[in-house]
């Protein structure tokens, strides 16, 4: 995040030191929300829900979003890594059968700071990358071994209706 390059924007925002970049996304970690939620794939929900959590900006800023308020109008609150991991306590205490993190690719340090934080204290439920699925290639190897489902929410196979719809992402279906 010193010249931000974790999505396929690769931006170049010093988020460390304040500034935005394209998602929105500056040096703090934003949560808009976070519970047990029924509206995954069934085989996530079960019967106590997935856990899952909220993060604010999108990188992709697809003009169709049905989470408008929260991908691009900077709904959410500040949040620290201590508190994120304390949400993934709570969501297991709650019954939830994982930990379901929706458009975690620009905080995906963080999650890793609250996961290991979380695991140390008996986080024991698998984890769901949930995403655009316009990720980086140098970042995956890092949550090899972390993550246990990635659940990319394929957007285009045309590289012209990308940028039309996500602007500046013409590069999307390219993109490794």
């Amino acid at each position: 995040m010193r010249a931000c390059n974790l999505c396929p924007r690769e931006c170049g925002a010093r988020r460390l030191d304040g500034e935005k970049g394209y998602c929105g996304a500056g040096p703090e970690l934003v949560v808009s929300g976070y519970h047990a939620h029924f509206s995954e794939e069934r085989p996530l929900v079960g019967r106590g829900g997935s856990g899952t959590v909220f993060f604010s900006h999108c990188n992709l800023r697809c003009v169709f979003c049905i989470n408008w308020q929260t991908s691009q109008g900077r709904q959410g609150e500040r949040e620290t890594v201590e508190t994120l991991a304390q949400m993934m306590l709570n969501l297991q205490r709650r019954g939830c059968h994982n930990i379901n993190i929706v458009t975690p690719t620009h905080y995906s340090s963080y999650v890793l700071l609250a996961l290991d934080r979380a695991a140390a204290r008996g986080l024991r439920l698998p984890l769901v990358y949930n995403t655009s699925g316009w990720e980086r290639a140098h970042v995956l190897p890092l949550l090899d071994g972390v993550v246990d489902i990635y659940l990319p929410d394929f957007k285009y196979s045309d590289s012209r209706m990308a940028g039309q719809y996500s602007p500046g992402a013409d590069s999307y279906p390219a993109t490794e």
